[in-house]
């Protein structure tokens, strides 16, 4: 099987219809979203409404539960919170009970899908460097071999061994092997911030044991755009040009 991972769409749906396009050139068999649906970006609607369609697993990512009355953002910073209250005042009632009713993970087999960290998820931990892998080597008997992660927004691939050692994988074509457990932070659909600025998600073959990172281009200037003229701070629609 052929199963495409993607996060953190954040409402971009210029970059959503562009990986949508090359999930069906790529001829996939399912596709997993692990959150962040909404925030920071300018269409949130039109993006749950894809996502919805697209996904046969969506998770609950931070923004989601922020949007959907499942956390507190009262301590975000100024403009990521004002961004949540103006997604709020934007979401169709039906998408608010769906973000709601997200789960925080989901296992299918020997795989496990999760917005942030996989231990204790509800506090989306990050991952994204060595030292953050290594520190679940006390959890790694309850470990899946594979773990696909977002939230970071970055793309990267991490191996742990039975004694603690971790190591960060290069490259964007990662051949898991069977001697240890693998964390892959799959990147961000709408907001980059790896400074590679194409929208991000992987592909995982079960058979094969490959997972390929994929970048897609998109319009950033429109979706840039919709930013600039909706009351949202400007730097989210900035920042897309730069990927960071």
């Amino acid at each position: 099987m052929r199963i495409a991972v993607l996060s953190d769409v954040h409402a971009n749906l210029e970059a959503l219809v562009e990986v949508e396009a090359a999930l069906g050139r790529l001829r996939v068999d399912r596709v997993v979203c692990l959150g962040d649906v909404v925030g920071y970006g300018a269409s949130p609607n039109a993006c749950c409404e894809r996502v919805r369609a697209l996904a046969s697993t969506t998770l609950l990512g931070n923004h989601d539960a922020a949007v959907s009355g499942r956390m507190d953002y009262t301590y975000y910073y100024d403009a990521a919170r004002q961004a949540l209250d103006w997604t709020v005042r934007q979401l169709d009632p039906d998408h608010v009970a769906w973000l709601r009713s997200l789960p925080y993970t989901h296992r299918a087999d020997d795989v496990t899908f999760s917005h942030g960290s996989p231990i204790l998820p509800g506090d989306f931990d990050y991952i994204f460097a060595v030292e953050q892998a290594r520190e679940l080597a006390p959890h790694f008997p309850r470990l899946s071999p594979v773990t696909f992660i977002g939230h970071s927004h970055l793309c990267k691939a991490f191996a742990l061994d039975a004694r603690g050692d971790a190591e960060d994988l290069a490259g964007t074509h990662v051949l898991l092997d069977g001697t240890r457990k693998f964390i892959l932070s799959v990147g961000s659909v709408g907001q980059p911030r790896d400074y590679d600025s194409r929208a991000s998600f992987v592909i995982y073959d079960t058979e094969t044991r490959v997972v390929d990172f994929h970048r897609v281009p998109y319009d950033i200037e429109a979706a840039a755009q919709k930013i600039f003229d909706a009351d949202l701070a400007l730097n989210f629609g900035k920042r897309l040009f730069l990927g960071v």
